[in-house]
């Protein structure tokens, strides 16, 4: 009998089961398409002791019970039917687990549907890609911490080690696990934009050519921004066409896909009134590269300046740029995830979650061994920014993050993930905005009432009337 179970055998779900059989784990691997089951057990049965199913019955009778199935299938109505077509065949406190980019949404509904069926439902954020599944990912699983306590052996071994230490850990009760998930991915969104932006500007502000960029990633690497999405920018750009021999981003176009965990951290932080503005950002300028026929009509018809000509001196202004745009973008996202934790009542760990995510995952870095130390040193820490650490760091970038702005604008280059960053600092170290104006319009014309700074309660100003101000509560 295995001790648990894949099934779905695409790109993921192939290298899950091949981590978890090369750690000693007994495997039942099963696939829609029975061909693809024997094909992948054909291929690499020799690395462990897998127990291929041609049908779903003969799939869950191989498991030792409880049973522990994993679904790596895609997002949405596949897990649905995935899920229905197990539950008749499993008994009672049995462990379906969903290891796909589920909605946290969707996750929390399943949660409670197999609940009620006498099963157990883990919804599991994994991340690291096709590499991280076969060589060790971050994993974030979320539901009963009983049923977690029984797959806990198996992910904490086949999970990413840094420092000794897996990149695992028990997230949270439903939803949480996938909550996680996608906001790693929301500010995976943000980080790519941001070295999108910061590549811009060398390259069309300054105008450098590929090599050259591609080494100032490979120094920016080495330093205090060291991380797997630097590293690897650096590899794209050392990439020649064989094709053509120019690099090959040159001729990769210019439209950035999404399969939605971006768009829906930024539509979640709507709904809990977090401003999540370098992540919306990033989905937003996702977006407006897919209006490519738009663009290139519009660049020969909108009036503008060309860029070009900067000084090579901005480089390190650039970098500092980057590193305090990129510190914004993680303090607003652990600012949403200690907003979700209040709204559904999770525990959530942010230390622990910044540790998990050192290795295995993609926005695996050094910088976020800063992070764990900021919340190890002030647990109920607000935000980021208010850590000493963090603090100091974006003051000593500050400068040059305002020149790099101001220079980009200057030359045309759209930068909304660095200057949207940097306007949320702005508002972020105002002890008094323009918000006051805000209220006192939305009172003119709705009555929404406001209140005021020298007294207690709510006011509302007959505004078309005799203009007097009257106490609502």
């Amino acid at each position: 009998m295995s001790q648990i179970g894949v099934t779905g055998l695409a790109v993921m779900g192939a290298n899950l089961a091949r981590n978890i059989a090369s750690r000693g784990v007994p495997i039942s691997v099963h696939n829609r398409t029975s061909a693809k089951t024997r094909d992948f057990v054909s291929e690499f049965g020799s690395e462990g002791d897998y127990t291929g199913s041609d049908s779903l019955e003969e799939f869950v009778q191989s498991l030792e019970r409880p049973r522990r199935i994993i679904v790596m299938v895609k997002a949405g109505a596949p897990v649905d039917g995935v899920i229905e077509d197990l539950i008749p065949l499993l008994d009672k406190d049995d462990i379906v687990i969903d290891a796909g980019n589920s909605h946290y949404v969707d996750t929390r509904r399943r949660e409670q549907y197999l609940t009620e069926k006498g099963l157990r439902f883990i919804g599991t954020g994994v991340s690291g890609g096709e590499e991280g599944a076969l060589k060790g990912p971050s994993i974030m699983p979320g539901g009963p911490r009983e049923a977690y306590a029984e797959v806990e052996e198996i992910f904490t071994t086949i999970a990413a080690q840094v420092d000794g230490e897996p990149c695992c850990a028990y997230i949270g009760a439903d939803g949480a696990g996938h909550y996680v998930k996608m906001v790693h991915n929301g500010i995976e969104y943000a980080d790519m934009q941001l070295i999108a932006e910061a590549y811009d500007l060398l390259r069309f502000g300054i105008g450098l050519d590929v090599p050259t960029i591609k080494g100032i990633f490979d120094d920016w690497n080495a330093g205090d921004l060291e991380s797997f999405l630097i590293e690897i920018t650096a590899t794209v750009l050392g990439k020649t066409d064989e094709a053509t021999g120019q690099p090959l981003v040159d001729v990769i176009v210019d439209q950035a896909e999404q399969k939605g965990t971006g768009r829906w951290t930024a539509q979640d932080a709507l709904e809990l009134g977090v401003p999540l503005t370098g992540i919306t950002e990033a989905v937003f300028a996702r977006s407006l590269s897919n209006l490519r026929d738009q663009r290139k009509a519009a660049s020969g018809f909108l009036a503008g300046p060309q860029p070009g000509g900067l000084s090579e001196s901005l480089v390190d202004d650039i970098r500092s740029a980057l590193y305090a745009s990129k510190v914004v973008a993680y303090a607003q996202g652990f600012e949403q995830m200690a907003a979700a934790a209040k709204t559904y009542d999770w525990d959530l760990q942010m230390g622990e979650l910044a540790k998990i995510w050192r290795g295995g995952c993609i926005i695996r870095a050094r910088f976020l061994n800063r992070i764990t130390d900021s919340y190890a040193e002030t647990p109920d820490l607000v935000n980021l920014l208010m850590a000493p650490y963090f603090r100091d760091a974006v003051a000593d970038a500050q400068n040059a993050w305002r020149k790099v702005i101001v220079s980009a604008v200057e030359q045309g280059i759209a930068v909304p993930a660095f200057s949207s960053s940097l306007a949320y600092y702005d508002g972020y170290r105002r002890e008094r905005g323009p918000a006051n104006l805000i209220q006192g319009q939305r009172d003119f014309f709705g009555a929404h009432t406001y209140r005021r700074v020298d007294k207690e309660g709510s006011f509302h100003t007959r505004w078309s009337q005799d203009g007097t101000e009257v106490k609502t509560d």
